[in-house]
C-alpha cells in the first residue's frame, strides 16, 4: 500500500512540476513577443567564398567583372550561389518579467522572399526591465534566384552594397520573423504564430555603427 502511495505523490508531483514548466514557459515566451528587437551588425560575409568587402568599390554590383570574380561566375553557372553571414541581432526587454526560450525558429525575408530560415537550438534568456542580449546567427542560402530574378534582383543588390559597406549604398527593408518552442514533456510544441520585426538596413547597419 505504501508503494502506491509512495507512486501516486510521485506522480502527482510530476504533473505539478511539469505544468509549472509549461507556465513557465508560455509566461517567458510572452516577455520574448514584447521585446523590441534590432539588427545591430553583420560579420563573416562572403558570396560563393568571396569576401563582400570586395565588391565595395564597384560602382554597379549588376555589373560585376566575373573575370575578376571567376569563383563567382562559376557559381553563377551552376544556379548554386552561396551566401553565408553571421547576423548579429540584439534583443531588448522592457518588460519587468524574464524572457526566454529554449528554441528559437527564425525566417528572414527581403522583399517578401525568404532568404533564411532556421532554428536555434540553444537557451536565449533576456533580463528584464531593459535587459539585453546579442544573439549571434549564422545565416545559409543560395543566392542564385534572388540574383536572376528581376522581382528580387534589385533589392537584393542593394543589401549586397551595404552588406559590402559601400557609403553610400541604398536602404533596404529585412523582415524579420521568429517563433519560440515550448518544451513540453517529450514534446516540442511552436508558439502560436511569428513575432514580426521590420527593419530599414544599410551599410551602417550592418557594420555596426
Amino acid at each position: 500500500m505504501k508503494k502506491i502511495t509512495f507512486g501516486i505523490v510521485a506522480l502527482l508531483v510530476a504533473l505539478v512540476f511539469s505544468q509549472c514548466s509549461v507556465s513557465r514557459q508560455i509566461k517567458e515566451a510572452k516577455a520574448l513577443a514584447d521585446c523590441k528587437y534590432n539588427i545591430t551588425s553583420a560579420d563573416s560575409i562572403y558570396l560563393a567564398g568571396i569576401d563582400v568587402r570586395e565588391f565595395r568599390a564597384i560602382r554597379n554590383p549588376s555589373d560585376v567583372d566575373l573575370a575578376r570574380f571567376p569563383r563567382l561566375g562559376v557559381a553563377l553557372l551552376r544556379r548554386d550561389v552561396p551566401l553565408n553571414l553571421r547576423l548579429n541581432l540584439s534583443i531588448m526587454n522592457p518588460t519587468n518579467r524574464v524572457a526566454a526560450v529554449n528554441q528559437l525558429e527564425y525566417k528572414i525575408l527581403l522583399a517578401d522572399t525568404e532568404l533564411f530560415n532556421g532554428l536555434l537550438n540553444r537557451r536565449i534568456e533576456v533580463a528584464p526591465d531593459s535587459g539585453r542580449t546579442i544573439v549571434p546567427v549564422s545565416l545559409n542560402t543560395n543566392a542564385y534566384e534572388l540574383i536572376s530574378n528581376p522581382q528580387t534582383r534589385a533589392d537584393f543588390m542593394a543589401m549586397l552594397e551595404a552588406l559590402s559597406g559601400k557609403a553610400d549604398a541604398k536602404p533596404t527593408v529585412l523582415t524579420i520573423q521568429v517563433r519560440p518552442t515550448l518544451s513540453v514533456g517529450d514534446k516540442q510544441v511552436d508558439y502560436p504564430g511569428y513575432i514580426t520585426i521590420k527593419q530599414e538596413v544599410t551599410s551602417k547597419t550592418f557594420l555596426g555603427y
